[in-house]
């Protein structure tokens, strides 16, 4: 059987299951006992790869919002154009929104662990950081902070609404925003293929 020191996939099993602990019962409902069950590994293991619960709260939830910025990364990074830029945040906006519990709720214990501790509000600011340098390629600096806000507000407001807003209503947004900026994707346009 392979010991925590050889088996190079155990720390990422147990941050792995960290993540599926909290989606399912929250920071205050996750312990180094209930990991170390999840993931199959000796309670040792945990000691071994992270120093205290803190530690491994940390490294989930750095995993967690490197995940969330690679979408971000991904479909705007496709965009050419500031049209194409328009319809890659309304699609950020309802994939996120589209009805991923997991990614929700992991979302939300975050900001409140952020609210607590200096530490996970640090964690929180580099996500926001990345998000927007994703969202800076197309709009500027002021532009990409405000649909960064949008982006969150709409995906947790059409995850939890019983009746979510539609697409065109999203883009109608995102338009509105990006109309009055100075970037590369601000133009004055009302059409999103502008």
């Amino acid at each position: 059987m392979a010991t925590g020191r050889t088996d190079p996939e155990r720390r990422e099993n147990i941050i792995t299951s960290a993540l599926d602990l909290i989606a399912e019962e929250g920071v205050a409902g996750t312990s180094h006992r209930k990991v170390a069950a999840r993931a199959g590994v000796p309670l040792g293991s945990m000691t071994y790869h992270f120093a205290d619960m803190d530690e491994l709260l940390r490294e989930a939830f750095t995993r967690f919002t490197s995940s969330i910025v690679t979408v971000f990364e991904e479909r705007l990074g496709a965009a050419t154009t500031p049209g194409q830029a328009r319809e890659a945040v309304a699609d950020l906006i309802h994939h996120l929104s589209s009805g991923n519990q997991r990614e929700l709720v992991l979302t939300h214990e975050l900001y409140t662990l952020a609210a607590r501790k200096p530490t996970y509000r640090e964690l929180t600011r580099e996500w926001m950081r990345r998000s927007r340098r994703a969202l800076e390629r197309h709009f500027d600096p002021a532009t990409a902070r405000q649909l960064d806000a949008l982006i969150e507000g709409l995906s947790i407001h059409r995850a939890l609404d019983t009746e979510p807003h539609e697409r065109a209503l999203t883009l109608e947004a995102i338009i509105r925003i990006t109309s009055t900026g100075s970037g590369p994707g601000a133009q004055t346009a009302a059409r999103p293929d502008a």
